[in-house]
């Protein structure tokens, strides 16, 4: 997604939001982890540098311009003994006399040269397959980027919901303490005037260590959660907003689970990343077998070397300057021999790699296959959980209320009381966790099937209405 398009959805967002939201809700969450989560960050730069690949591999193919160049100067002494026949000017008859001669040689100079090059590439196959797998790494760039986006709409939705539901989790785990503190007290008071035996009160007293025990995990929990938002926005919350009880438990559309497993073999974009990994691990074993093939270039050299210097041999001093210039055009041709096997070691290398790369694909739509099933079920599942769970809770309530009421009559125990108790705690703690569960799997099933957009998360984002102050905040550094 380029800027502009995100920057449109922002605002679509925005507007589905509304001024009623007194919290951060999922939306400005998730606008916040798209400016600070290291993950999405490095993955955009990951990005960046792939685009360079393909003009890197163009640029090959034109023509390449050196040159270079030196000024120096040098001195030298040199001295050498060697033996030179002489002859005898008066008389041509007699034999010339071998003299040992000593050359004494010294030279200072000042010189600089330069050599300008051209290189231009005729035929180089690897040049040419460089370019086109260039093409595909760009591309396996651009889905990896967006699969990141959609991990990150996953990443936040998740831990989002793990706040909400871990809140709800430590609302219920405290009002159950204050509940079993007054049967505590009840019961103590019963005990002392003698209406119940003091077992019950033992009873009363192990559930009130349990029950402060699960707010203390509660607010572990809790704490847990938040650090983990806190990872991905850099931001501690201390409110959030939570969907409405009316909240609406729709089907997927399309409610066809194989048409679900179709879109995501075609647009899960770890998969088409995974398909572009083929076609690049092709490339390369084209490239490997360049190794077999001959190169031509054009190549044209110009330099030019310029001395000033000052000559004494033997006593006698004079100039020695010299200048030279040079024109060179022709064609090179390169055609490999013999490579003591290194050639065709990295064929075979390319193509074990090429087959690795088809393994990665077919584990990819395995996975793929996989997780929008598991999602898409995931949604029906929780759709029908949540609403056995609401009615779950009002049935322990009403429980709870009949089991109380016996106990004011003497018909049922402090026992039987707590279990109540306990029972409706975790009807109450299950169904808030099944309605997040939902909304992730509606956000998980739309991410496996490479469909999961920012406005997507603006439409779930709608279904929350519901300002709540978490219980437990840690304290900005």
């Amino acid at each position: 997604m380029n800027k502009k398009s995100f920057v449109l959805a922002c605002g679509v967002a925005l507007a589905l939001i509304g001024p009623a939201s007194h919290g951060e809700n999922l939306f400005e969450v998730y606008q916040a982890a798209v400016r600070n989560d290291p993950v999405i960050r490095e993955a955009e730069a990951r990005r960046l540098a792939a685009l360079e690949v393909k003009p890197q591999a163009r640029g090959l193919l034109f023509p390449q311009v050196s040159i270079g160049g030196q000024y120096a100067t040098s001195s030298d002494e040199s001295e050498s003994v060697f033996n030179q026949a002489v002859d005898h000017d008066d008389n041509p008859a007699t034999p010339p006399v071998i003299a040992i001669v000593n050359n004494n040689q010294s030279s200072d100079s000042d010189y600089w040269q330069y050599q300008a090059e051209l290189t231009q590439t005729i035929f180089r196959w690897d040049q040419w397959q460089t370019l086109k797998r260039a093409s595909a790494e760009v591309a396996v760039a651009e889905a990896n980027y967006r699969a990141a986006q959609q991990d990150l709409l996953v990443r936040v939705s998740s831990r989002y919901f793990d706040v909400l539901a871990a809140d709800d989790t430590l609302s219920a785990a405290e009002a159950t303490l204050q509940a079993v503190n007054r049967q505590l007290e009840q019961a103590e008071k019963r005990f002392e005037v003698g209406l119940i035996a003091i077992t019950d009160v033992q009873e009363a007293r192990a559930a009130h260590d349990s029950a402060t025990a699960g707010v203390i995990a509660a607010k572990r929990s809790l704490a847990s959660a938040n650090e983990y938002l806190r990872e991905l926005t850099g931001e501690a919350y201390q409110t959030l907003v939570k969907p409405a009880e009316t909240m609406p438990l729709d089907q997927p559309q399309p409610a066809d689970e194989q048409a679900w497993v179709d879109q995501a073999v075609e647009q899960n974009l770890t998969v088409v990343a995974s398909r572009l990994g083929v076609d690049v691990a092709k490339s390369n074993v084209k490239i490997a077998q360049s190794g077999y093939m001959p190169s031509v270039d054009l190549f044209a050299q110009y330099g030019e070397f310029d001395a000033t210097a000052t000559q004494v041999n033997n006593g006698l001093e004079g100039p020695a300057d010299s200048n030279r210039q040079e024109d060179t055009i022709g064609i090179q041709v390169t055609i490999p021999i013999f490579t003591s096997g290194v050639t065709r070691s990295r064929v075979r290398e390319q193509v074990y790699l090429h087959r690795a790369s088809r393994e990665k694909l077919e584990g990819a739509l395995r996975s793929a296959e996989r997780e929008t099933r598991d999602a898409y079920l995931g949604v029906i599942a929780e759709k029908a959980r949540v609403a056995a769970l609401k009615q779950a809770v009002q049935s322990n309530k009403t429980a709870l209320e009949a089991t109380e009421a016996g106990f004011e009559v003497g018909t049922r125990t402090t026992v039987d009381v707590l279990d109540a108790r306990r029972r409706l705690f975790e009807a109450e703690r299950d169904y808030a966790r099944s309605r997040y569960d939902y909304l992730i799997n509606i956000v998980r099933l739309k991410s496996a099937a490479g469909v999961m957009a920012p406005q997507d998360l603006s439409t779930i984002n709608g279904f929350l209405t519901t300002p709540a102050t978490l219980s437990v905040v840690r304290p900005k550094t």
